[in-house]
């Protein structure tokens, strides 16, 4: 009987949790049944921003003009591109031979499916007979995948998702055009990307508007701008069905609105309006661990299942679906797992996003809408690019289509509850509010300024610099 002290399920987050056990001695196992490195490696974050940042640099080529320069239009490398990404995507051999080299510690590469509270078998794909091993604690970070609707025609038609994308159905170039079935996320970076590069692209989406989760505002500026570089966009749209007609696929689309219909040709399509768990695949049911309606693997405050001694953490947990998130989880789950009398709460007050489409839009804390529907009591503010240095020696001015703003969302007593930014450096300008928000963590009752933006009140700005958008947009609060 092989017994491990503990196995973790999937090789993405898990494996700083994995890092820390064998370090204090535990005998090991990871479960992986693709490439080591987890989503956020091999077909997420890290790959998808080594096409973001050259399709960046052909839009602000395009619009150099503004400042003074003079330049031609770009030509894009596609081999060198390419070969860049791979190049980041390929490390995942190297974190698996450093995982082979660690004396207590064994891989299985293969699908991880419980038997019991206390041991798994593990399936290959080539059809070897199933290892069954037991282990004391089991760590489940298996993530999350495509969600694949039922479109009729859509399996005879073919499609790719950010998983074949990254793999076996990436182009040997641009497409001439691309269908994007879906508006959050993962489909405004792949229609930033793939127009910056060429491709004619359409995004077909259900509601009324791209990025549902950011606010009104922001979601119609990069819609003006994603609209003003050639992407068409669908809302309201249902896919009817689908076809190959040779070389091209044929989308017929409805609007929900007006049941007008049209067909939409395009080269490819990619999937990419949602993401289910991956637990669907584990047995859960036999190891007693409970899963939502949706599948997600239910966890409490300390990232305990409803087995106690099963942990979960990262996308399949369902609580935001980010790596940084996941990082966070797994420190905090190394800490609680070797001090159990002493365990920290995972907390997802200020948890932060970037989506890398163009312009960059980046989200902290509460929309106005989440706070009206909780009738909790606010006041906004906005300060555009336009209206600092910073922002006006990049070619903004007053009125224009594309001048972005903050907008910051304030509670009672100056706490922050929001920071929503659309606009060049978005991530960076964002990143200073996590810390804000953060320092109010356990201490609101003996320190009332934590949580505010009193220290940016009382702190020097550089000038001039894109600082001056976010710090100073708490004068108009006052105004």
């Amino acid at each position: 009987m092989t017994k491990y002290d503990m196995i973790i399920i999937g090789s993405g987050a898990g494996l700083m949790v994995m890092r820390e056990a064998v370090s204090r001695g535990l005998n090991c196992a990871v479960i992986e049944n693709s490439k080591l490195g987890g989503t956020c490696l091999n077909r997420g974050c890290i790959p998808s921003k080594m096409l973001v940042y050259p399709a960046d640099l052909i839009r602000e080529i395009e619009s150099c003009q503004r400042v003074g320069i003079i330049a031609e239009q770009p030509k894009l490398d596609w081999a060198a591109v390419s070969r860049r990404m791979w190049e980041q995507i390929d490390y995942n051999k190297t974190i698996e031979k450093d995982l082979l080299a660690i004396p207590n510690l064994t891989l299985y590469k293969g699908t991880g499916r419980f038997l019991s509270p206390g041991s798994l078998e593990v399936l290959y794909d080539d059809g070897r007979p199933a290892d069954i091993i037991y282990g004391g604690k089991f760590i489940i970070g298996a993530g999350a995948r495509s969600q694949i609707p039922s479109f009729p025609g859509l399996e005879e038609a073919g499609y790719i998702t950010s998983e074949t994308f990254f793999g076996e159905k990436f182009p040997a170039k641009p497409w001439d055009s691309l269908v994007i079935i879906g508006g959050g996320a993962i489909s405004m970076e792949f229609a930033h990307i793939f127009s910056a590069f060429g491709t004619k692209v359409t995004l077909i989406i259900r509601s009324g508007r791209i990025l549902n989760k950011e606010e009104a505002e922001i979601a119609q500026l990069v819609a003006r701008q994603m609209t003003k570089n050639g992407v068409e966009i669908l809302t309201n749209t249902d896919i009817i069905s689908i076809n190959k007609q040779g070389n091209v696929k044929e989308i017929i689309a409805e609007n929900r609105l007006t049941k007008e219909r049209r067909t939409v040709i395009s080269e490819e399509i990619l999937l990419a309006s949602g993401v289910q768990s991956n637990a669907d695949t584990m047995a859960l049911e036999k190891a007693g661990v409970e899963a939502d309606k949706k599948g997600w693997v239910v966890t409490n405050e300390y990232l305990e299942t409803s087995q106690k001694n099963i942990w979960a953490l990262g996308d399949i947990n369902g609580k935001y679906q980010f790596r940084h998130k996941a990082n966070a989880e797994a420190k905090i789950l190394s800490h609680n797992l070797f001090n159990p009398e002493d365990k920290i709460k995972a907390n997802y007050n200020s948890v932060p996003w970037t989506i890398f489409t163009h312009p960059q839009v980046a989200h902290l804390g509460m929309t106005e809408k989440e706070l009206q529907d909780q009738a909790i009591p606010y006041k906004t503010a906005k300060n555009y690019y336009s209206e600092v240095v910073g922002g006006a020696a990049m070619g903004f001015e007053e009125g224009d289509d594309d001048d972005g703003f903050v907008k910051m969302i304030i509670g009672e007593n100056k706490k922050i509850l929001g920071v929503h930014i659309v606009g060049p450096q978005a991530a960076v300008l964002l990143q200073p509010f996590v810390y804000l928000m953060n320092t109010g963590n356990g201490c609101d009752s003996y320190c009332p300024q934590t949580g505010t933006y009193s220290p940016i009140d009382d702190s020097m700005i550089i000038h001039p610099s894109l600082s001056e958008l976010t710090a100073w947009v708490f004068k108009k609060l006052r105004v």
